[in-house]
């Protein structure tokens, strides 16, 4: 596992969108898997600059989604498919045919969720997953004591990741869906490069237990440590708890020009 600080998250959304880029270019149709939430927001808009200002053509870019709200009626504007959209898809200017995630509201949920990870297996797999981190160290919403090799499921979410979510439904908990679709954590483990950004002191003790405690199913991002691809970015407050800081500034300071991520 590579980690590295940056000074905050403009700077990470930048060096993860260079990442992202250059894969790209290595692999223009690569399936790049997404998260919601404000921690990739700057990562989003540093490739949509990109795009824009014509230094990357993304069009033939697949885009996969991490997990999704159950019960959302279609088009809701808080579902995770139409944050993808609107976040994502839109501002690189993809088509919906370059998008593929879970039935949030299907009637057979199961069935979905196999489906689902059915279809990430058939489209060649996830080349670049994007992730983000819960406070209590949950990735895509794998909670606490989640399986380290379960798939794609539905799950209950804990009344903490209820009250952190909260505040994309106008700050109303009752409004949050108590029940999800999402990658399992042997599911996210398949993608080629797992990328975790994290920012915000709130996240330190997560990243300090993911990164330098062990392998455990209580924090799922610790999940990492098996994967021989991770790179954890996360800024300075975020990295506040780390007892080897010192030494991840120095490995990337001193890493090789042309490893990249």
């Amino acid at each position: 596992m590579e980690v590295v600080i940056v000074p905050d998250a403009k700077a990470g959304g930048e060096l993860i969108a260079e990442a992202v880029a250059q894969l790209l270019r290595r692999k223009p149709d690569a399936l790049l898997g997404v998260a919601t939430g404000s921690t990739p927001l700057p990562v989003y808009e540093a490739l949509t600059a990109k795009v824009r200002a014509g230094e990357l053509d993304a069009s033939a870019a697949r885009i996969a989604q991490l997990d999704e709200y159950v019960g959302l009626p279609a088009g809701h504007p808080e579902s995770y498919r139409a944050t993808v959209l609107r976040e994502v898809v839109e501002p690189l200017g993809l088509g919906p045919g370059s998008f593929m995630g879970p039935d949030g509201s299907a009637e057979d949920v199961q069935a979905a969720c196999a489906a689902y990870d059915a279809a990430l297996a058939s489209a060649g797999g996830v080349d670049l997953q994007l992730l983000g981190i819960g406070t209590d160290g949950h990735i895509g919403f794998n909670e606490p004591c989640s399986s380290l090799a379960s798939r794609t499921r539905i799950k209950t979410l804990t009344e903490q990741t209820i009250k952190d979510n909260a505040r994309f439904f106008d700050g109303d908990v009752g409004q949050v869906p108590r029940h999800v679709i999402t990658q399992g954590i042997g599911t996210i483990l398949e993608a080629r490069h797992l990328v975790l950004l994290a920012t915000g002191e709130g996240k330190a003790d997560a990243v300090a237990a993911t990164v330098e405690g062990p392998v455990a199913a209580v924090v799922p991002a610790s999940a990492l440590q098996r994967h021989p691809h991770a790179t954890v970015v996360v800024d300075e407050a975020a990295a506040s708890k780390l007892k080897l800081a010192d030494y991840f500034r120095h490995t990337y300071t001193n890493k090789p020009e042309w490893q990249g991520l």
